[in-house]
């Protein structure tokens, strides 16, 4: 999509140096967006997509589960660009770190290490929480911000071997409704994305064979369309919505956007 509000529009995007994130910030900087990425430490995937990215973009080694490194994160964004516009939370950790054959070989809950239990919650949870909480009070002094949370699918929240990676997003999701009703009035608005299925990323264990649970795989270019539109004046006043980036369609973005429908219960 072409938006003129894009143009010189400040975004962070955590988790910006592969997969989901590489490809938000490939298609936002191209739209004439001022960007900035995180990883949590420095590296050679950092390092490569920056140099992708439209000359002026910076990358912050920063660990979003802490709080002083969310803060650096949020304030050099800030100093550099003199602005932050829009908050993408994409920094996540999954199953692998469990077990490198969750895929194949369910894992019982308790059978996984505490350490890696505690990283997946802490960062996949806390972690937008302290990013959040680092950005919000900026974006409320200038009255227009944008909180972008991503997710994934229903049923992933509730499978078989999917703990703690899957109840992560469900909570994720839930307090993106509070954080919502919290911020309505504001201008600064909170909203849901997904990809609709098991992208092509570091999360799933390498394969010839790669594929997700439903036997799909989605290319992580999938979220850059609505991506670029829950960015932009467009999407204005829309918070507390959860968009699949499978289903969108430039001409209609409410084709995308997850009203409820059948969800799979929690209990």
């Amino acid at each position: 999509m072409s938006d003129t509000s894009l143009q010189n529009r400040v975004v962070l995007i955590t988790g910006g140096s592969r997969g989901l994130g590489r490809e938000m910030a490939l298609a936002l900087s191209n739209a004439g967006a001022r960007i900035a990425i995180t990883g949590a430490v420095e590296s050679d995937a950092l390092k490569a997509t920056l140099k992708e990215l439209v000359k002026g973009a910076i990358a912050i080694p920063a660990d979003v589960t802490n709080p002083d490194a969310a803060a650096r994160a949020v304030a050099k964004t800030i100093e550099t660009f003199g602005r932050l516009d829009v908050l993408i939370n994409n920094a996540g950790v999954g199953m692998r770190l469990i077990s490198d054959t969750f895929n194949t070989r369910p894992t019982k809950f308790w059978e996984a290490d505490p350490d890696a239990w505690h990283r997946i919650v802490d960062t996949n949870v806390n972690g937008t929480f302290l990013m959040s909480r680092a950005a919000v009070p900026h974006m409320l002094a200038q009255g227009f911000g944008k909180i972008i949370n991503i997710s994934t699918s229903d049923q992933t929240m509730v499978r078989q071997g999917y703990a703690p990676y899957g109840p992560t997003k469900a909570f994720l999701e839930a307090t993106s409704r509070v954080w919502a009703a919290d911020l309505a009035g504001t201008g600064v608005d909170v909203n849901v994305l997904l990809p609709g299925g098991a992208a092509d990323t570091d999360l799933l264990p390498p394969s010839p064979n790669k594929k997700g649970a439903d036997g799909n795989l989605l290319s992580p270019s999938v979220m850059r369309a609505p991506a670029l539109w829950l960015a932009s004046d467009a999407s204005n006043g829309i918070t507390g919505a959860r968009y699949i980036a499978r289903l969108w369609k430039d001409e209609n973005p409410d084709s995308a956007r997850d009203d409820g429908g059948e969800k799979p219960r929690i209990m």
